[in-house]
Parts: structure tokens; C-alpha cells; sequence
């Protein structure tokens, strides 16, 4: 069997392994809705200026929800859940199969991508019912596909990436949130940045991907413009944690 045949097993047998984690299932559909209905009752009865647009910040929050839906699925469980299964051997056992390292990998990410999709699509229609937000169609559909597959693939390399400096997986939970939830309150994700925000917070948002990964969500969601430049910055900061994780990535646990 070729490499793409062994890739696809393995994809199936990750997919599988995930939905019979009833729990795990549980909080990765769960936390992107909850967080939804939490900021649209507390925050959500205005309205934001996004661009030249004014939009409800109800609709701002689905768009907002869905790119942390997707990375959460793609840097959050990547990050934990490779630690965890090399922490518990399993890749060191994995890595000692005929299975080559670049379809199991691989498979993890395409799996990433479907569980992304997935989450993308039930916070988009759970926004339509509930709160009338848009739904990504007509010219601005592509680039949003284009932007979610580009961002959920980024993150995944990120997620691969910082498995290198989480030391057990007793850590991982501190190490993975640290360096992601800071990015998601200074890039716009879970308060509104307006053009009164101070200088720093704007700084820090346009050197990290999560802002520009939001942004091309938004176009998507909110008819606002969308810029090629921020995939770019997205595609760019995954190439880099690619390069990471294939300098660094560790397949036996840590002493």
C-alpha cells in the first residue's frame, strides 16, 4: 500500500478513536457554543464597527466562536493529545511500525481539518437559528474555505510544533493555554478590538496568526473585506511550525 492508502487508513482509524471518546467529543462541540452563548448574553446587545461595516455584536460572536472552534480543534488537541500519547508510549510504538511518520502525522491533520469543518458548520447554523447571523456564500465562499483550510493546517504545524517544549503531559494543559489564550483576548476573538485599542494589543495582534485567521473568518461571516495578506501571515506562521516540529518533534517521552 502506497503512502496517500496508508495516510487514509490511518485517518479512518484517528476518526474513529476520537468518536469513541465520548467525553473528549463532548467538550470539543460543546466549549465553542458555550462560549457563544455566554459573550452574546453579557456583550452581545450592541453593535461593533468591523471595518467600514457596523454589524450586532451577536453576529460578531458567531463569526468570532467558529475561529476558536477550529483552534481549539487544531493547535489545543494536537498539542495535548500528542503529548499525552507520548507520554503513554504509544508513539514510540507507533514510530517502531512499517506505518511511515508522514501518513500518521498527516493523518492527524487531515482529521484536524474535518473536525474543523464540522465545528465551523453547527456554530454557523447554531448562529443562523439563533441569532440571524450570515452564512459565508456566493464570492465570499472561497476565500473562507481557502482561509479555514489554510488556519486549521497552520495551527495543527503549531500544535505539532509546541509539543517540543512541553516537558510531560502533566504540563501540557498549562503550556498549551498559556500560549494561546493570552493570543485570544489581545487578537479580537473574545472582546471586539476597536481603533481605541492601545498601541501594544494592535501590535501583538497583527504579529500573531489568530488575529489575521479571524479576520478572514469575519470576511466570510460578515461580508467584510477580505485580504489575501492575512492567509499569507497564517500559511507563513505554519510553515514555520512545520519546520519546528520536524526539527524538534520528539516520538519517545521525555526524562
Amino acid at each position: 500500500m502506497n503512502a496517500i492508502g496508508l495516510t487514509l487508513v490511518q485517518v479512518r482509524y484517528v476518526n474513529k478513536a476520537f468518536w469513541r471518546n465520548p467525553t473528549s467529543v463532548f467538550f470539543t462541540f460543546a466549549f465553542p457554543l458555550m462560549f457563544l452563548v455566554i459573550f452574546t448574553a453579557l456583550l452581545g446587545h450592541g453593535s461593533v464597527r468591523i471595518g467600514a461595516r457596523v454589524v450586532s455584536e451577536s453576529t460578531y460572536y458567531v463569526a468570532a466562536m467558529a475561529s476558536f472552534a477550529v483552534i481549539s480543534a487544531s493547535y489545543t488537541n494536537i498539542a495535548m493529545g500528542i503529548t499525552f500519547q507520548r507520554d503513554a508510549g504509544i508513539l514510540k510504538r507507533t514510530n517502531g511500525t512499517p506505518l511511515p511518520s508522514a501518513s500518521f502525522l498527516g493523518a492527524r491533520v487531515a482529521h484536524t481539518l474535518l473536525v474543523a469543518v464540522l465545528l465551523v458548520l453547527i456554530t454557523a447554523a447554531f448562529g443562523h437559528v439563533l441569532y440571524r447571523a450570515d452564512l459565508p456564500s456566493g464570492a465570499d465562499l472561497l476565500p473562507f474555505l481557502v482561509m479555514l483550510g489554510v488556519g486549521s493546517a497552520s495551527f495543527a504545524a503549531l500544535g505539532f510544533a509546541v509539543t517540543a517544549v512541553i516537558p510531560n503531559a502533566d504540563a501540557a494543559p498549562a503550556i498549551v493555554n498559556a500560549t494561546i489564550l493570552p493570543l485570544l483576548f489581545l487578537s479580537g476573538i473574545f472582546i471586539p478590538l476597536g481603533n481605541g485599542s492601545p498601541a501594544w494589543i494592535q501590535w501583538v495582534a497583527r504579529v500573531f496568526p489568530v488575529r489575521h485567521f479571524a479576520r478572514g473568518m469575519q470576511a466570510g461571516f460578515l461580508g467584510t473585506a477580505f485580504s489575501w495578506s492575512d492567509v499569507a501571515v497564517v500559511a507563513a506562521w505554519g510553515a514555520g511550525g512545520l519546520l519546528l516540529a520536524v526539527r524538534f518533534f520528539s516520538w519517545e517521552p521525555r526524562t
